[in-house]
């Protein structure tokens, strides 16, 4: 197959399988190989956690930016476009460059096709490829690399990062990971790599013994929130470690844990970088779909919070919000059908505002999937786009609006917005 435009590459991408008969890195493995290991020639920070990991990405990044370093960045998911995945220097990876990679890519699976007719890749690993050989295309210093699921057999498992990172340890994923959340440390614990820093966020004490025992099986030096590095927020969001203290702009509490796990993680690199600089990298990071403030009268916040530990730290900060305001919350909420959909609700205050939708995708959950008294509850809405304009229309300006549940709404109302905009 040869491309010729970004879009063919896309579909293609999306056509693929989502996983292998066994959940194993030999097919990632033996195309890597073939294309010469590109994920050998690059710096990598590797970066796990159930919340978390993609806003830990983006901090650690800009760090890295700041500090002089030609810095890639691969996350998931997209929220504007695909070409988002792949990051250099907080700049997306061209249409040209993603069709010339992905060329490459089919060049490799066409020699292993001479021998093994049937080999493919499934979407995610062919993602990854297209990253790493990007990366070391480019002569990146340093990679942060964000797993898309788990960590051990996440298929961006195939590096050894000069430092590994483990954000939260939640439940998400259950079915590929799971059931049980020592089932899921025991998976993200697989980022760990031989005598090769580990630093770890806000962690539950339960999963503590799972992580500590493999990093004493790999010799691996733990750094970790609230023993080796502290954080609190009072006014600002503060970070000490030992004589080292910093403050940044404040952001909800679970932000400020990144950003600290962020800056941990960058002081193990030994780059020089100077505190004023350090406090204005973190300051100037916008993560997109992630507490992303689209305005402030009425406030209206975007977030794809998709599971419990997400929801619940959401909905602290926005209920802390509603108090300060004297305001009314209103949810816009859309999620996949997969996704614990009832326990999710129950989080909600009585208060709440909430208003069901959908979008085209096919995982997205239609009115049927929601329970039974969630719908009875909450009035559903076919067309998300005629829901967010009454919601924008009924909000006060002290009221708050609130778009979660999932990126892909997320990313439906950034467009709509961008076009909204560009229309006037």
């Amino acid at each position: 197959m040869f491309f010729t435009n970004a879009q063919d590459v896309i579909k293609h991408l999306y056509s693929l399988p989502k996983l292998h008969e066994k959940a194993d890195l030999t097919y990632i493995k033996r195309v890597l190989k073939l294309l010469g290991d590109p994920q050998d020639q690059v710096k990598t920070i590797h970066v796990t956690g159930t919340n978390g990991k993609g806003s830990t990405s983006y901090y650690l990044s800009n760090l890295l930016q700041k500090a002089g370093q030609k810095t890639g960045l691969f996350v998931s998911p997209y929220i504007f476009e695909f070409n988002e995945r792949i990051q250099l220097n907080g700049q997306n990876i061209s249409d040209s460059e993603l069709v010339r990679i992905a060329n490459l890519v089919e060049k490799a699976l066409d020699q292993i096709r001479v021998e093994d007719p049937s080999f493919a890749l499934v979407t995610f690993e062919y993602e990854v490829i297209i990253a790493f050989v990007y990366f070391e295309q480019v002569k990146c210093d340093y990679a942060v690399i964000e797993v898309g699921i788990g960590g051990e057999h996440d298929k961006t498992n195939v590096i050894t990062p000069e430092v590994s990172i483990i954000t939260t340890v939640g439940l998400d994923h259950e079915d590929v990971i799971g059931p049980t959340l020592l089932d899921i440390a025991r998976e993200k614990s697989g980022v760990i790599k031989t005598k090769r820093p580990v630093v770890l966020g806000n962690l539950p004490k339960e999963v503590m013994p799972i992580i500590e025992e493999r990093a004493r099986e790999e010799s691996a030096p733990i750094r970790k929130l609230g023993k080796d590095f502290f954080v609190s927020d009072d006014p600002k969001i503060r970070y000490r470690e030992n004589n080292k203290k910093l403050s940044f702009n404040l952001r909800p509490e679970v932000e400020g844990f990144d950003i600290a796990v962020a800056v941990q993680a960058f002081s193990l690199l030994h780059l020089p970088l100077a505190p004023d600089e350090i406090e204005e990298a973190i300051n100037q990071t916008i993560i997109p779909g992630r507490y992303q403030v689209l305005q402030s009268e009425p406030l209206i916040i975007l977030d794809g919070a998709h599971n419990i530990q997400a929801m619940q730290n959401l909905l602290n900060f926005i209920h802390e919000q509603a108090r300060l305001r004297h305001s009314t919350v209103r949810i816009l909420m859309m999620m996949m059908r997969d996704k614990d959909l009832d326990e999710v609700f129950s989080l909600f205050q009585p208060t709440d505002q909430i208003e069901l939708t959908t979008i085209d995708y096919p995982r997205a959950a239609k009115k049927e999937d929601f329970p039974n008294w969630v719908v009875q509850k909450y009035p559903y809405h076919e067309n998300w786009q005629s829901a967010y304009k009454q919601l924008k229309l009924e909000s006060q300006a002290n009221d708050i609006l609130l778009v979660t549940g999932s990126f892909y709404l997320v990313g439906e109302i950034l467009h709509l917005e961008e076009n909204a905009k560009n229309e006037n």
